[in-house]
C-alpha cells in the first residue's frame, strides 16, 4: 500500500496595522517524508523599455497594499530515493486575501476547493448560503482552502510547481 502524502500549508502572512503587507520569510522550506516543500509569496512588477516592450518580473512581497495581487507558489521535490506518488497539498488562502478567480495553477494536478476548510469540490459543486437563505453557486471570494492532488508519480529529484493568485483585502 502506497503512503499518501498531505501537506497542509501555511504562508507566513499577516497584514499590519498599517494595512501593509508584513515582512515574510521570502523562501519557506519543510520537510515531509521524502518530499521537500517551499513556498514564495511574490509580486508582479511591469516595467517597460524605452521602445515601449513590457517586461514582467516577479519580486519577493516584502510590502504590499490593500489592492495587491500576490502570487503564492508551492514547489514539492522528491529529495528520497524513489519516486514518491499520491502528494496531495493543501493550501488556505490567507486571510484577509480574495483568490483571484481561474488563477490556482499547477500542471498534472487536480485541482479543487473548500469553503469550510475540510471538505473540498470543483466550483461547480458548492454551494453557499445567499442573503435569502437559499442555496447559490460559490464563488472564488468564498473558497478558502485549494486543493492539489497530482497525478502520477514524481521522480527522484524531480519538482512540481503549484500555486494562486489572491488580493489583499
Amino acid at each position: 500500500m502506497k503512503k499518501q502524502y498531505f501537506l497542509n500549508l501555511t504562508f507566513a502572512l499577516s497584514l499590519a496595522a498599517t494595512a501593509s503587507f508584513a515582512a515574510i520569510s521570502v523562501a519557506q522550506a519543510q520537510l515531509v517524508g521524502n518530499v521537500e516543500l517551499k513556498n514564495v509569496a511574490e509580486i508582479e512588477i511591469e516595467t517597460k523599455d524605452a521602445a515601449g516592450k513590457v517586461t514582467r518580473k516577479r519580486t519577493p512581497a516584502d510590502k504590499a497594499v490593500p489592492g495587491t495581487t500576490i502570487i503564492y507558489t508551492t514547489t514539492v521535490k522528491n529529495i528520497g530515493n524513489k519516486p514518491v506518488g499520491d502528494i496531495v497539498i493543501n493550501n488556505p488562502v490567507p486571510q484577509h486575501t480574495t483568490l483571484v478567480a481561474g488563477s490556482a495553477f499547477g500542471a498534472n494536478a487536480d485541482i479543487t476547493y473548500s469553503i469550510d476548510g475540510k471538505t473540498f469540490a470543483t466550483p461547480d459543486k458548492l454551494k453557499v448560503k445567499g442573503k435569502d437563505g437559499t442555496e447559490v453557486a460559490a464563488t472564488a471570494s468564498d473558497y478558502n482552502h485549494i486543493r492539489w492532488a497530482m497525478k502520477g508519480n514524481l521522480a527522484v529529484g524531480k519538482s512540481g510547481e503549484v500555486g494562486f493568485r489572491a488580493v489583499i483585502k
